[in-house]
């Protein structure tokens, strides 16, 4: 190759010729500034890329170079668990009184507070008994007339006899003396029972409470005239302890509780207020229906509830829990570790920083632990970020916070 200023000579061979091509000197400048422009492009994209590459490096990877999740676990544990059966139920006390008035007169005095505690024969009302105080005394008056009566007879009859033993008195005399002491004893014995009548009326004047419970707000007022046989309330009494819930059951599992009840086990009841997350009281099974409601394939039944502390109110609504029985040394998990995958159930084993899929049984759930089968003691299953794991997916355990961690079976 020759050349001469400003211009590259270059020999290009073509069809077996050798033939000299002149290239100007100004061309081979331009490609030179052209490659040295692109340079000056592309070694920031290139610098930016290494270092996006060793920043990424630094991040918690696999062998693989797979990025691994971050999760909170819990630990399986052994433990007793209830077999419940959850239901609505309503408070109902045994007894609830309606008292009427039986007899008429004006309130005297009233003898209850709005919603006092009373007990069994403690006054309520007093009614005007002075008209129920002269009838009883007009039937005692009769009783005692009668009474003399009747012992005149008894005496006059002893003496027709004495008389009809010696030939004195005709034998009609005494058989009619015999009957008249009959007549005067059935008078006698009619002035007995409207003495009682009198008295039971009187009675009446003096209302007292029939059985112990709370009163409910107050009726009527002292001064107020009353009548026999109004549907007018007078006072409600409602007892309050012992109080009993009754709640429906599914016929379904009728069969399980009566195998219980056969065995003279008591059976627990639980009451939740309505939120189901705080225990009322806790009772036993007191009865249950005598038949199935076809309209809703349930069945009454009926638990009692000592209600110390009157925490039951009558007709508040509760969450009825009935205790059929109890898994003995069940493997528990936290309830937050299971998932679903249509009816199946399924968890999240952790396992050498990798996670596992598990199909498990639920047994039981009771707050914030459910017993299942399929799992060992001691295994670890994943609390979170269940959006992000698979099977096989590396995982990375990270703590809880300490408010966070459930009672039992949190590892981290």
């Amino acid at each position: 190759m020759s050349g001469q200023i400003g211009e590259v000579e270059e020999t290009i061979p073509q069809s077996g010729v050798v033939q000299q091509v002149i290239i100007p000197r100004s061309v081979s400048q331009s490609k030179k500034m052209v490659a040295i422009f692109l340079a000056a492009i592309l070694a920031p994209a290139v610098f930016f890329a290494l270092r996006t590459g060793k920043h990424k490096g630094r991040s918690p990877t696999t062998g693989e170079g797979k990025s691994s999740v971050i999760v909170h676990t819990g630990t399986a544990y052994q433990g007793d668990m209830g077999v419940y059966i959850d239901a609505l139920g309503t408070v109902t006390p045994i007894t609830t009184v309606n008292i009427y008035s039986q007899a008429s007169g004006q309130v005297l005095a009233v003898h209850y507070r709005e919603g006092q505690i009373v007990h069994k024969g403690d006054p309520l009302l007093d009614i005007d008994s002075r008209p129920y105080q002269a009838q009883l005394q007009q039937a005692e008056g009769l009783l005692d007339h009668d009474r003399g009566v009747l012992k005149q007879a008894e005496i006059d009859l002893a003496r027709y006899k004495e008389a009809f033993a010696s030939h004195a008195v005709a034998k009609q005399v005494l058989d009619d003396q015999e009957q008249a002491v009959i007549q005067d004893q059935g008078a006698v014995k009619y002035d007995l029972g409207q003495v009682q009548y009198a008295e039971v009326q009187l009675s009446y004047c003096h209302i007292t409470a029939p059985t112990s419970g709370r009163v409910g707000l107050r009726l009527i007022d002292s001064g107020n005239t009353i009548f026999a046989g109004s549907s007018s309330t007078l006072v409600v009494i409602t007892e309050l302890q012992p109080i009993t819930v009754v709640f429906n059951v599914a016929e379904d599992h009728l069969g399980e509780i009566q195998t219980q009840l056969s065995q003279h086990k008591p059976l627990v009841v639980e009451a939740f207020d309505r939120s189901a997350e705080t225990k009322v009281a806790t009772g036993i099974l007191l009865t249950l229906d005598n038949q199935i409601d076809t309209s809703t394939g349930t069945v009454r039944f009926r638990g009692e509830f000592t209600n110390r502390d009157l925490t039951l109110f009558p007709n508040q609504f509760v969450n009825a829990r009935l205790l059929v029985r109890t898994l003995k040394n069940a493997v528990l998990i936290p309830s937050a570790a299971i998932q679903r995958n249509g009816t199946q159930a399924f968890v999240f084993v952790v396992d050498k920083d990798a996670v596992s899929v598990r199909n498990v049984t639920e047994r039981s759930t009771d707050g914030n632990a459910t017993a299942v089968e399929g799992l060992r003691v001691g295994e670890m299953v994943a609390l979170s970020s269940f959006d992000k794991l698979q099977e096989g997916t590396p995982v990375t355990v990270e703590q809880l916070p300490q408010k966070a961690r459930p009672d039992k079976g949190s590892a981290s």
